[in-house]
């Protein structure tokens, strides 16, 4: 009665029903994969927020395939901030960077199609390609004094199948950004092999140094898709908004949109309310990002503080975005060290391979955990070690 493309494995892992059963027994969690900014005490200004969404406009129906023209010109001087000049033609809204993704797979992909994914980077790939029938080849990021592409391993998984490169900027949860070089580089590639460029930067507001990083919405050297959205940006997942901007050699974007058109008029998904809160909701971002940046700073600085009293662990070099990856002894899988921190010392963390890390002996947690919680959830895990 199913297709094959849902023929996944439902059965919950280990550490899944580990968790659950933690949850079930009533004692306290200090989890440290905590990622939902309505959840995480930030403050919101709620006035605000929810009198942008009582706009009379909003009983009106006026269907756009890209969207509400107001919405994207917000979004346009949004990347004004990045210096870049994005035109409100350009950009398609979507509900979700899901969508987004599945919108650009299904104008580049047959299905069979490949499509390279960075490794490691978070599981969100796998289903989405699984739906809409595309393959996923995954090329390797090095660490050597940082993260970066590793270019040699990337042209090799390149096959005649393959209709682009996906690029998160900066990488979840390695959290580096792609460096002007890399750029270069990958312009290169896929200008020569006729493949798009597809770069998640949902994260990009979010580095920790004060120059501001490359934004791939104004890339001209290859077919470009940049992906981003509220539910990072201004800590509004809930409501649901995001966009894809085209952008490269003008006759390839031409012909892009003009598909493009096509598939997001086919759903016309972005709900009315949102669309016209969305300048106000792009606006109230500085006041969200400054906490999170805070926050982010404090929880790296105990983290340090934690690591300089011993040797076992280390963390790596983080440029950006909200997790950090942690190098521990390798004396098992990462699950049953998750599992048994969870079990033993009521701390809950990502281990590596759910985020596609090639070896055993990596840990992930987030940095927009609650500070003490934080805090003393990574003295239970170093206390392992």
């Amino acid at each position: 009665m199913f297709a094959e493309r849902t023929n996944w494995n439902l059965a919950g892992n280990r550490l899944s029903e580990a968790l659950t059963r933690h949850r079930a027994s009533g004692k306290r969690l200090c989890d440290l994969t905590a990622s939902n900014p309505t959840e995480c005490g930030f403050a919101f200004d709620s006035e605000v927020i929810l009198a942008a969404l009582r706009n009379p406009a909003a009983l009106k129906y006026e269907p756009n395939p890209k969207g509400l023209e107001t919405a994207r010109l917000a979004v346009t001087e949004y990347y004004s901030g990045f210096s870049a000049q994005v035109s409100a033609d350009d950009i398609f809204l979507t509900t979700s960077t899901s969508e987004a993704y599945s919108f650009v797979f299904r104008l580049l992909c047959n299905p069979g199609d490949e499509l390279l994914i960075p490794a490691p980077s978070y599981p969100l790939f796998g289903f989405l390609a699984d739906i809409q029938d595309v393959e996923l080849v995954r090329y390797p990021l090095v660490y050597d004094h940082g993260w970066q592409i590793d270019f040699h391993s990337l042209q090799q998984a390149i096959t005649a199948r393959t209709r682009g490169v996906i690029v998160v900027n900066p990488n979840n949860p390695t959290g580096h950004f792609a460096k002007e070089k890399e750029l270069a580089k990958l312009n290169e590639l896929c200008a020569a092999r006729g493949m798009a460029l597809i770069a998640d930067e949902v994260f990009l507001d979010f580095g920790l140094s004060d120059t501001r990083p490359v934004t791939f919405a104004r890339n001209v050297g290859a077919l470009t898709f940049a992906m981003s959205g509220l539910s990072k940006i201004a800590g509004l997942p809930q409501m649901k908004m995001t966009w894809v901007i085209a952008s490269g050699p003008e006759e390839l974007k031409k012909q892009a949109l003009k598909r493009l058109e096509v598939i997001a008029d086919t759903y016309l998904s972005p709900n009315a309310p949102v669309q016209l809160a969305t300048p106000v909701f792009l606006g109230q971002r500085h006041g969200f990002q400054k906490q999170v940046m805070e926050r982010v700073r404090k929880n790296l600085a105990e983290l340090d503080r934690q690591l300089s009293k011993q040797k076992a662990c280390e963390r790596f070099e983080v440029e950006g975005g909200w997790y950090a990856v942690l190098r521990v002894p390798a004396t098992g899988s990462d699950e049953e060290l998750a599992i048994e921190l969870l079990t033993k010392g009521d701390v809950y963390v990502h281990p590596g391979h759910f985020f596609d890390f090639a070896a055993e002996g990596y840990l992930v947690v987030s940095l927009i955990a609650r500070e003490e919680e934080f805090a003393e959830g990574m003295r239970r895990v170093l206390s392992v070690f």
